[in-house]
């Protein structure tokens, strides 16, 4: 019994995603890139990069994992460039996208001179745009909402491109469907295709849910070969993240206690929402129990066996000392004990990467469950990792 709380990450369940990302990629003539802010769990890398190993990057840091751990060709986004790290991006990116053409008439100059070198990796220079399409529910994921701050207008491209702009990117999508971003898509194409012939390359951004079970592969293909039709110039990119992770770990935790309050029986758990599944408060996002009844609607309260949304209810309580720590909506065939484990399923994707130490507490311990034999740690926390932290 591996001693609570871990994420535990399946090779098989990893290996399927990728087995079909990558035929998608094929069949469509479509390039995949990885998306570290969604799993930066560089251990597994050697599994991916069997099937990918271009990334995107949104920092030196994802910049320089990709290089020590995945492959050499990596796409940065930043929404500012400065002066002390666009050099290192100059020197470890094959592509670099701007948010604005303010950005890129400052950087460009830098780019162009690298590109002159004699022997120099030639570096690719993008804009961000916004397509001012809404498909996303949750406004902090929705980069397309009124006032964003990401990607630049129509009314300022309507003459074209500067000199040196060789692809175009958007990013509106947040685990979406094929037919979401082929929305998006005609909303970009009306402000944006005139552009499109004289560019090499498009980048749609991430959020594509390709790995969820109900997503149309087919769809989505047909919608990529109808872009290589119009735009025969064009290399299509894309830089799923969850897609790549979705439902390939899980986080085992054990009930330490049982309060009730109001008639709300809350179970508190040896992990946190706030500090290792902090998307659960901000989507929000209920994740579902391997232990639990089937969710039939997220009622708190306790109705007894025979009753509507029969079973025993609880919420699930964090320890952290945050009052907020805490989601909300579980049924169970018994009553929960203290000492229960309990397994909260697809835990791989936005969870090791968006961990905190709020209030000391240790991280959950990451183990790969291999193809074949028993499961390998690939790291334990202690107290130095979080007095590192405040050094």
């Amino acid at each position: 019994m591996i001693p609570t709380p871990y994420y535990i990450v399946y090779e098989d369940r990893l290996r399927a995603n990728l087995r079909k990302l990558k035929d998608v990629s094929e069949r469509a003539g479509l390039k995949i890139i990885m998306a570290f802010k969604a799993n930066a769990l560089w251990k597994t890398f050697p599994i991916i990069k069997e099937y990918f190993s271009a990334s995107t990057a949104s920092s030196l840091n994802e910049m320089k994992l990709s290089l020590e751990f995945l492959g050499d060709e990596v796409h940065a986004y930043c929404p500012v460039y400065t002066d002390a790290t666009f050099p290192e991006f100059l020197e470890g990116c094959t592509h670099i996208t701007f948010n604005s053409l303010a950005q890129f008439e400052k950087y460009y100059p830098k780019i162009k001179a690298h590109n002159a070198k004699e022997g120099a990796r030639k570096v690719s220079a993008g804009l961000r745009v916004n397509p001012h399409c809404s498909v996303i529910e949750t406004d902090i994921y929705n980069p397309c909402k009124p006032g964003s701050r990401f990607g630049e207008n129509a009314d300022k491209l309507r003459d074209g491109l500067p000199e040196g702009i060789e692809g175009l990117h958007f990013h509106a999508l947040c685990e979406s469907s094929s037919q979401d971003l082929e929305e998006v898509l005609k909303a970009f194409e009306a402000d944006y295709g005139h552009l499109l012939p004289h560019v090499k390359w498009l980048n749609m951004g991430g959020g594509h849910l390709i790995t969820r079970k109900d997503y149309d592969t087919d769809h989505l293909i047909s919608i990529i070969k109808g872009l290589h039709e119009r735009y025969p110039n064009l290399e299509i990119i894309i830089e799923p993240g969850s897609a790549f992770t979705w439902q390939t770990g899980d986080l085992v935790t054990e009930v330490l206690d049982v309060v009730e309050d109001a008639g709300i029986r809350t179970a508190i758990i040896d992990a946190s929402f706030a500090c290792h599944m902090p998307d659960c408060l901000e989507m929000p996002y209920k994740p579902a129990i391997a232990e639990a009844l089937p969710d039939e609607g997220g009622a708190t309260r306790n109705e007894g066996r025979g009753m509507a949304n029969a079973g025993y209810h609880y919420r699930l309580g964090g320890n952290s000392c945050l009052s907020g720590d805490f989601v909300d909506g579980w049924r169970f065939g018994q009553p929960i004990q203290p000492g229960e484990r309990l397994t909260l399923l697809d835990m791989n994707h936005y969870t090791t990467v968006k961990t905190n130490m709020f209030n000391g507490i240790q991280h959950p311990s990451i183990w790969l469950q291999p193809s074949e034999g028993e499961p390998v740690l690939l790291r334990e926390y202690t107290y130095d990792d979080y007095r590192r932290r405040m050094d």
